[in-house]
């Protein structure tokens, strides 16, 4: 006779455990403690198995029945229930560990370890921390769980703080973890896809930079005559020499730099390619670097930081140096050095567009041609440093500034 809920909550505990059937191999199983739990009684593959279904009152009659129903149907599917009720643990267990955060963090120590692809610390610690902006809306979400509106929704809460580049930039890095997911085969494909063009794209700005030949020499001689500290004075008189990324010049260490031969060798871990680069010194640039090693060599960090020697100096050095010489940031930055080298060693058409490139320490997604420039115009990068060393002092001395156009090697 099948079960009614009456009869089940009149159900008393005795000495022994009782079992009250309902039908379909359904029962109630009764514990002497007054326990009453749901078991299930079947038979696959010629075996007698029980399936716990969960415990009265939490799972009550009318429930209990269609979970009985559904574990049924599975067996005339010739599956097992209790394998499946396993399986389906397991899942959630992995879905619960697979959230949006855990996975992002797995992403980001995966990428700082890639080898020449890897992030360098100063990409890491940006890409870390733009995700980090998404952990409220969806970084304890279960990453198979996540919609495309999920991800839109917290990507604009960047967006509505006026940070548009940094919501854009973050929307590409959550785009990159699900897709790193899809690659683990823990999800099937990358909610971020058709969400392109649905936040306001910023507007593209540019380094502030001189590139105009006169306005260079007033630079140069407004850096000479700066009177602030030393090492950022010294730090503004290299930087057009070398017109390296203004991250790699105050990284520079002691150990990398070799003033006899006039070499600095940059480690791949420091750029931004992740390859190393080697930057040809002109006896300007020597000359220059051996005055800062009497203040900082000769060890450690070429400019380090005012506060300790274990750190370079801020980022914000050099554009504060030019701050207080008068250069606004759309006038003049740190990274603006790089531009007023390519800009004018192009229009001087002494050199080669490829050598210029390499001095740049700009990627050349052909791996055989990049090979090749690093060797054939090596010689023509020592001659290079040498001739806009020398045309930087022309432009410092306010002499003629109109390069002679040449024949281009």
């Amino acid at each position: 006779m099948p079960l009614s809920d009456i009869a089940i909550r009149n159900a008393k505990p005795a000495a022994k455990p009782a079992k009250m059937a309902d039908g379909g191999g359904l029962f109630l199983y009764v514990t002497p403690a007054g326990g009453k739990l749901w078991r299930l009684k079947y038979r696959i593959d010629g075996r007698e198995k029980l399936l716990a279904i969960g415990s009265y009152p939490e799972i009550g009659l009318s429930d209990a029945r269609k979970r009985r129903d559904e574990a049924r149907a599975l067996i005339a599917e010739g599956k097992d229930p209790s394998r499946e009720k396993q399986k389906a643990k397991a899942r959630s267990r992995l879905e619960s560990a697979d959230t949006f955060a855990a996975i992002a963090k797995e992403y980001c120590n995966k990428r700082k370890r890639d080898g020449e692809k890897g992030w360098s610390p100063a990409t890491a610690t940006r890409s870390e921390y733009l995700l980090s902006l998404l952990a409220p809306g969806i970084g304890r979400l279960p990453i198979i769980e996540i919609e495309p509106a999920d991800v839109l929704a917290a990507v604009r809460k960047i967006e509505g703080k006026g940070n548009l580049e940094s919501a854009r930039r973050t929307l590409q890095l959550a785009s990159m973890v699900f897709r790193y997911a899809v690659a683990t085969a823990r999800l099937g494909s990358d909610p971020t896809r058709d969400l392109r063009g649905a936040l306001t794209a910023p507007k593209v700005t540019h380094y502030g930079a001189i590139t105009d030949a006169k306005s260079v020499g007033e630079l140069l001689r407004a850096i000479d005559g700066y009177e602030g500290q030393g090492l950022t004075k010294i730090a503004m008189q290299i930087a057009p020499h070398v017109f390296v990324r203004p991250g790699e010049l105050r990284h520079a260490e002691w150990s990398e730099i070799d003033l006899d031969a006039g070499l600095w060798t940059i480690p791949a871990e420091k750029m931004k390619m992740r390859k190393s680069h080697v930057v040809p010194l002109s006896r300007q640039a020597v000359d220059l670097f051996k005055e800062v090693q009497q203040a900082s060599g000769p060890t450690g960090y070429v400019f380090p930081s005012i506060r300790t020697r274990t750190r370079p100096m801020s980022e914000n050095t050099i554009n504060a140096g030019l701050r207080r010489l008068g250069y606004a940031s759309d006038e003049m930055t740190a990274h603006g050095f790089r531009a007023m080298a390519s800009t004018l060693l192009n229009e001087s058409g002494k050199w080669h567009p490829d050598a210029i490139e390499r001095a740049l320490a700009h990627a050349d997604d052909d791996k055989v041609r990049a090979a090749y420039h690093r060797g054939a115009h090596w010689k023509e990068r020592v001659e290079m440093a040498q001739w806009w060393s020398d045309y930087l002092d022309q432009l410092r001395k306010g002499a003629d500034v109109i390069p002679i156009k040449a024949k281009r090697r």
